[in-house]
């Protein structure tokens, strides 16, 4: 029995924690979202269903840009010697959507396709294109050729702004439509900088729920399809974020001194917030982490984003963390590890890092323990959300001492969300049963751009989303995410959950990352194949990749998970995981 207590303490300590942190999420929420607050939220229609909206918001993008008149002299973009002050963002923004109506034609609803690397032109493109009523068509800059010329096919821009190494790409096209005007970055973009340096806001009428931004999928079962968001959804996006992460906050505050005083012991301080956000920027601008979560969301709150050129540098990094005192960096992929296991990682002032997280698929236990350890300035702050291109906003969110404590879970629902669990039959489940994750809100794409079959089998009615993820809410409303629902296992009619696997790799102490696969077999349906990626020798002086062997790995997941789940195919490789530019896993290239 004795060996028992712990377990059974950590269980009680949950019980009485997460009573007190209801309690003062309760009282946040209220005082944040109710009547006269910061956050205040009301009932209104939107596009033919009843949501939850908040009573003060932007109507357009374009009032983001209007309001940073607030931040002039701040600096907002930087990537190595460009370095633009608010004030000079939003004049080049101005100039450049007239610009774009006056020189380019480019009216309300036509489309403006970006095809670039992160730097400042992305962004003064993406504001200007938006602030005259026209769709950004946000190209995926890692995109062959053959993809490039899908993306002009499928949303039939009327301009498309690139820089020059991208641009390269359209030689190989055979035949690019004879009205596409292009603006090179590298080249005529100033022009457009130039052309009104006095303009003020356009006055084109823009509604909330107007078309402004197509996004593609990631496209990793095929076709990219492209999500279309409303300036309403990307302005919801802002909004949801800043208002859980305001409730969550005050809560852990609370929750913490209620901890402190039950143990008789002096409450945690806060670190003073630092006088301005500065984020590093290493996720790409077409995707939701750098574009909602970067030039979305800094233009509100005045920050600064720091851009770097060239394929990710991990010691590069870190130099930028010490140069400019960034305050926040949340990688994709294996981004944060590369950076972590460099072998000049302690040689770097990070102390001021704020903020941290990872992204692009689920963290790990094991990888947010790194990263806590890693960043210790940082590791208050370390949390969770689920969310996806569709969903636009966040659905659910995590952090600070819950996401220790339930460190598999994505989170509770967000001020705003719905969510429903439903089976086969798209009827919906009990709380703790599993099926496909439901969502909605008023922040949900408008429909797939010229794709009427796939946003049928996407939103259903009532306008909700079909996620495509398998989950369960338990009883305290949180949710966990098993796996994709097309990445699930059948093995001899077991139900295998890669993740959970995944899970467990990780932990091993010499395994940099892993993914695991379902194979075709004749007789059992699939078996389970993992492919591991050992960390490298130079990183771990104790033990070496030639000691990582496929009997200690299968020994290592039979300790916890049953016979059935233990892999059966191994493969061990020194090179990286196969990722798409949003960080997520290209399994189909690991099943053969």
């Amino acid at each position: 029995m004795r060996q028992f207590l712990p377990l059974a303490r950590k269980l009680r300590d949950m019980v009485d924690h997460q009573a007190l942190r209801d309690k003062h999420m309760a009282v946040a929420h209220k005082a944040v979202c109710g009547a006269g607050g910061v956050f205040e939220t009301t009932e209104e229609e939107v596009l033919g269903e009843m949501h939850e909206v908040f009573v003060n918001r932007a109507r357009s993008l374009r009032e983001y840009v209007e309001q940073t008149a607030s931040f002039d002299e701040r600096e907002f973009l930087v990537l190595e010697d460009q370095r633009l002050t608010y004030q000079e963002f939003r004049h080049q923004v101005w100039s450049a959507a007239k610009a774009l109506h006056e020189d380019f034609g480019v009216q309300k609803g036509d489309r403006v396709a970006i095809l670039a690397a992160n730097c400042p032109e992305w962004a003064v493109a993406f504001y200007a294109a938006v602030s005259i009523g026209a769709i950004v068509s946000a190209f995926n800059g890692w995109w062959t050729p053959a993809e490039i010329e899908y993306g002009i096919q499928h949303s039939t821009p009327k301009v498309l702004i690139g820089d020059a190494s991208r641009l390269k790409r359209l030689e190989e096209i055979a035949k690019l439509p004879q009205d596409l005007r292009i603006i090179n970055i590298d080249g005529d973009f100033v022009s457009l900088l130039r052309h009104a340096p006095d303009a003020t806001a356009p006055q084109v009428p823009i509604d909330e729920d107007d078309p402004a931004l197509i996004l593609y999928t990631s496209g990793t079962t095929g076709r990219s399809k492209g999500a279309l968001i409303s300036h309403r959804g990307l302005i919801g996006f802002v909004q949801t974020a800043m208002v859980n992460g305001y409730i969550r906050g005050m809560a852990e505050v609370n929750l913490q001194k209620d901890l402190a005083a039950k143990e008789g012991r002096e409450p945690p301080t806060s670190p003073e917030p630092p006088p301005q956000t500065i984020v590093m920027g290493t996720s790409p601008l077409f995707h939701v982490s750098g574009l909602h979560a970067g030039i979305l969301m800094n233009i509100v709150i005045g920050g600064k984003i720091i851009y770097r050129r060239g394929r990710f540098d991990p010691e590069h990094v870190l130099q930028l963390i010490e140069k400019e005192k960034i305050t926040s960096f949340s990688s994709i992929g294996s981004m944060a590890t590369r950076v972590i296991r460099h072998p000049n990682f302690h040689k770097y002032d990070i102390s001021s890092l704020r903020t941290t997280g990872s992204g692009g698929s689920p963290t790990s236990p094991a990888l947010q323990q790194l990263l806590r350890d890693s960043f210790p300035t940082a590791a208050a702050s370390l949390g969770a959300g689920y969310g996806s291109s569709e969903s636009t906003a966040v659905i659910t969110n995590i952090g600070g001492s819950e996401y220790l404590e339930r460190p598999e879970s994505c989170g509770r629902i967000g001020v705003g969300m719905e969510i429903e669990i439903r089976d086969e039959n798209g009827q919906p489940l009990p709380t703790t049963q599993e099926g496909e994750i439901h969502c909605r809100s008023a922040y949900t794409m408008l429909k797939y751009w010229d794709n009427p079959e796939a946003t049928a089998q996407t939103i259903k009615p009532g306008r909700w989303l079909a996620t495509g993820d398998i989950g369960h809410l338990d009883e305290d409303g949180y949710l966990y995410i098993n796996s994709r629902a097309r990445d699930m296992i059948l093995r001899n009619a077991e139900n295998i959950y890669p993740i959970e696997i995944e899970y467990r790799l990780d932990s091993h102490p010499d395994v940099e990352e892993s993914a695991v696969v379902g194979v075709d077999h004749p007789e059992m349906g699939q078996e389970v194949k993992a492919v591991v990626v050992p960390i490298a020798q130079h990183q771990t002086p104790l033990q070496t990749q030639q000691q990582l062997t496929e009997e200690q790995l299968s020994a290592w997941c039979a300790e916890t998970l049953a016979s059935y789940k233990v892999p059966t195919i191994w493969e061990i490789r020194t090179e990286p995981l196969p990722r798409n530019a949003a960080g997520k896993l290209m399994k189909a290239d690991l099943a053969n």
